[in-house]
């Protein structure tokens, strides 16, 4: 799976980049086709403590997943976001194939 990750308004440190492929590369267990993923780590200029924000967008054949946390830290936003992608990947391997080319008549 080919990662961008991208960090808009901050540095993000080696620990960080590394916390976010290693919890990337787990999704390849819920579905193994998955094409690309990029990741936009935010701080968001307010004043509250829930000012980290990942995004995350996962590329899979004919459809594209986004989900976006807003949390106190990169980490469990990261986390967080992956649980969501988790369930969805989930869901679409689960969902039956439409067959077009069969026909029944």
């Amino acid at each position: 799976m080919n990662v961008t990750m991208q960090s808009v308004n901050f540095t993000a440190d080696g620990k960080l980049l590394d916390f976010t492929q290693k919890r990337l590369d787990k999704l390849d267990l819920f579905y193994d086709r998955i094409i690309r993923t990029e990741v936009f780590l935010k701080v968001e200029n307010i004043s509250g403590k829930e000012n980290k924000i990942a995004e995350v967008k996962l590329h899979v054949p004919k459809e594209t997943f986004i989900v976006k946390k807003q949390c106190k830290t990169f980490e469990e936003a990261v986390d967080t976001a992956c649980s969501s992608l988790e369930r969805k990947l989930v869901k679409k391997k689960m969902k039956p194939k439409a067959y077009a080319s069969l026909k029944f008549f």
